[in-house]
């Protein structure tokens, strides 16, 4: 109880944020804030007189210790016109609007904010958010505030808009799925009054209902049901027309020749007053096809499955001209001109390093986890991301002819990845044809003896009864609610037939790092001597002056908070860092670097030329160590490498040297292949040696450098820390925090499978019985209509509750 009391008291949470000041002296009144951009958020919500904010949600904003400030020149680019009439959806003068992108969006505190940004300018008319989306539409009057003000006003309060180069050139549209909608609702109405217009055909006895009702009614239905299949089934008509056109038959085949029976049959049976026709069965059933449509054509809006290397790249550029820095679109970019690139920021074109030292993390396109150093006068190529102090870099690429871009143009990157797997309903439904038209041919001649009539009854009965509706219903209903279990596993497929493809997969290809192992998260080890608690305290205090990344990692694995004054610092790029604290020499870097011998010689003990990252220490030119630097791989590998290496093969495509094989091999086996030093045409061209071998692949990767090889792939899954932002171009996004649950998934997906062939064998159950009536006697309206709708109706009852079933048991 004590030592809560102690902690509490030490813990101050930032009211804005709710992140740990670390200073108290950042403060208005009783509130105290982390940094001064927090604080300056508070101060113009509260000029403005909305701090319901705060009251909304607990510390709802978002910390301003990382953003960049907006001031100066950042979003210079936005002032010009080209630009501006890019991003904008509309502009009559007096009124424009414009759609952004707000990442940070996440409660309703920021809904409650961003909807009433018009209390912060005038010029803001309305702003209205797309939760889903995390997009925000607003209307503004160009006379009062420009485009580049209102994101400069969004940086200001902690929701900066994420404009990328790809919002320049393409903007983002997003299919409708009004049509659909608009042809449920037709075939709805129209089903449910037929019903009601057909009750008196059912229950009243057979020549009891007046012939004048009996003529009206039959004419009512036709009215009603020649919108349903003319409009709401007109993508089954089309579907079919489009198959025969490329001589195949698929399964809207036989559906669109038993519909048009039902309705050609109907309308004949109506008009020549000798029955109620099979209206009800016929309406009842588009409206079941296009429910099962609806539900498997659910998608995730709010992910972007078509990304590519545009999408990530920055919209704009810091250029460096007679000592002046101007902010300007990426795509005015020319050879020769003065770039200045910040910490994290990404490298838009090939340039030189002119000034300042380079620690380039080049992951985003070849994978490799470690940043490369650069010194003046190297190249860095368009895509590197760098870590560290600022630096000046002079083009000698436009970003249209970066390296990066011409890997991206090549074919192999570009073609279109049409489905490579024939759905399991459109085998059945050619052959299910074939066999159809036999067996009704079969009853026409059986018949045809006794009467023409009969047999034309019989031919028509085999054609309707026979309807494939309720196989056309399993796929839907199957992988549709497939698709929202694994969704709600935070398994994101593109589209239901995903869900069919992952179940057919017999090979599985990772990618290492950030796919396997944990983003940004690494295992630090000391090898030798053991350090004191002051030989530690000289260490982490050498490490806080460098900007090197593995210096920053050292520090937080190193305990305590104590540091010593340093006399003298010096960082060589690419070697390591020295300096002279309290007396003492200290050196962390290279091998050859701490010890001023060659590798070759050093102790063999130490074993200083192990392909891993190690890091050496010597402290007074005697060599204390090394510290090693590993991956930390994600929770459940081990779980999921061992239950699927029976039935998969496996295989670790990486851009980083061989120094994990060691701990691969624990988790993969000797018989796992694994392959380093990997460029991302290696991968790509890696998967498309498999599928010549016949294998159904699966390719699991994170990167932009996997981009190639998750296209190329039957299923390609990008493993993503945050579903709303970084995917490369693939099939299904997968947050990295469930993946422990990859080989439940995968398992799911082939039960899936098994529940779409029991229901097949229960809806050709259902067919052959109306086959054999056929065969016996005519079969009744009412038969009819009570057969038909109970095989789609027992079909779609069986897959949803299968499914949920198997989930459920599968912990999904």
């Amino acid at each position: 109880m004590q030592i809560s009391d102690i902690n509490l008291r030490e813990r101050t949470l930032c009211y804005h944020c709710g992140e740990l000041c670390t200073s108290e002296d950042i403060k208005i009144g009783e509130k105290k804030f982390c940094c001064t951009g927090c604080k300056t958020v508070y101060e113009i919500l509260h000029e403005n007189n909305l701090c319901k904010y705060y009251d909304l949600e607990e510390a709802p904003g978002i910390s301003q210790k990382k953003l960049a400030s907006a001031a100066g020149t950042r979003y210079s680019y936005l002032d010009d016109p080209k630009v501006i009439s890019q991003l904008i959806s509309f502009n009559d003068g007096k009124i424009t609007v414009v759609n952004f992108a707000i990442p940070a969006i996440h409660c309703s505190s920021c809904i409650w904010l961003l909807e009433k940004l018009y209390k912060l300018h005038e010029g803001i008319i309305q702003s209205e958010i797309n939760f889903v989306q995390k997009t925000l539409n607003i209307k503004y009057n160009p006379q009062k505030i420009t485009l580049r003000k209102i994101v400069e006003l969004l940086a200001s309060i902690g929701y900066e808009p994420q404009i990328s180069f790809d919002d320049i050139e393409n903007k983002v549209k997003y299919q409708s799925n009004k049509s659909l909608y608009y042809k449920i609702g037709v075939a709805a109405f129209c089903f449910g009054n037929i019903m009601l217009l057909s009750f008196p055909e059912y229950l009243a006895p057979i020549g009891t209902l007046e012939h004048s009702y009996k003529q009206l009614f039959g004419l009512l239905n036709l009215i009603l049901a020649a919108p349903v299949l003319f409009y709401s089934a007109s993508s089954y008509f089309k579907s079919a027309w489009s198959g025969l056109k490329q001589k195949s038959i698929n399964i809207d085949f036989p559906i669109v020749l038993g519909l048009a029976v039902l309705f050609i049959r109907s309308f004949y049976e109506i008009t020549t007053n000798s029955g109620a026709g099979f209206l009800d069965s016929m309406t009842g059933l588009i409206f079941f096809l296009l429910l099962g449509k609806l539900f498997q054509g659910k998608t995730y809006d709010a992910l972007n499955f078509e990304r590519n290397y545009k999408s990530y790249f920055p919209v704009s550029v810091t250029v460096k001209k007679d000592s002046e820095e101007n902010s300007i679109p990426v795509t005015n970019l020319v050879t020769g001109e003065r770039i200045i690139i910040r910490n994290n920021e990404l490298i838009p074109a090939d340039a030189i390093l002119f000034n300042g030292n380079g620690n380039i993390d080049y992951s985003f396109v070849t994978g490799e986890a470690l940043p490369v150093p650069k010194v003046q006068g190297e190249i860095i190529y368009a895509g590197g991301r760098q870590i560290g102090s600022a630096i000046e870099l002079e083009v000698i690429r436009t970003v249209s002819q970066s390296y990066l871009t011409k890997l991206w143009n090549k074919d192999t990157f570009t073609k279109s990845n049409e489905d490579k797997f024939n759905s399991i309903v459109n085998v059945v439904g050619k052959y299910f044809t074939i066999i159809i038209l036999f067996i009704a041919v079969l009853a026409f001649v059986y018949w045809y003896a006794e009467s023409v009539r009969t047999a034309i009854n019989a031919f028509t009965a085999v054609l309707i009864v026979a309807c494939p509706c309720g196989i056309a219903l399993t796929n839907p209903f199957a992988l549709g609610n497939a698709l929202r279990i694994l969704g709600r596993n935070k398994f994101y497929a593109k589209n239901a037939s995903v869900v069919e493809r992952i179940s057919k997969i017999d090979t599985i290809v990772f990618d290492k790092t950030g796919t396997i192992t944990q983003t940004g998260d690494a295992d630090i080890k000391f090898n030798g001597t053991v350090l004191n608690s002051n030989e530690q305290k000289l260490v982490k205090s050498l490490v806080r002056n460098s900007t090197h990344p593995l210096s920053s990692r050292i520090y937080e694995a190193i305990e305590g908070n104590e540091l010593a004054d340093i006399t003298y610092f010096n960082e060589l790029s690419g070697k390591g860092i020295e300096a002279e604290i309290e007396g003492n020499r200290i050196k962390l870097g290279s091998a050859g670097f701490v010890s001023d011998i060659p590798e070759t010689n050093l102790a063999n003990d130490v074993n200083f030329t192990k392909p891993d990252s190690r890091i050496f220490l010597s402290i007074n030119n005697t060599i204390k160590g090394f510290f090693s630097i590993n991956n930390i791989y994600r929770t459940g590998l081990e779980n999921i490498t061992s239950s699927l290496k029976n039935d998969f093969d496996m295989i670790v495509l990486s851009g980083d040297n061989d120094g994990e094989r060691e701990n691969l091999t624990k988790y993969f086996g000797l018989e796992g292949r694994v392959k380093f030093n990997q460029k991302p045409e290696d991968k790509l061209e890696f998967i498309e040696e498999l599928q010549v071998q016949g294998h159904k692949v699966m390719m699991i990767g994170d990167g932009l450098n996997d981009s190639g090889a998750l296209k190329q792939s039957d299923v390609g899954v990008a493993i993503s820390e945050d579903i709303t932002n970084f995917s490369p171009a693939c099939d299904a996004i997968f947050d990295a925090g469930n993946f422990s649950k990859l080989n439940t998934i995968i398992s799911f997906t082939k039960s899936t499978k098994m529940v779409i062939i029991l229901s097949f064998c229960i809806s050709i159950l259902y067919n052959l019985l109306g086959v054999s009536l056929a065969f016996s006697t005519e079969i009744s309206p009412l038969l009819a209509a009570i057969l038909m709708p109970a095989s789609s109706i027992t079909v779609v009852l069986f897959t949803v509750l299968s499914t949920n079933i198997i989930s459920r048991k599968k912990g999904l």
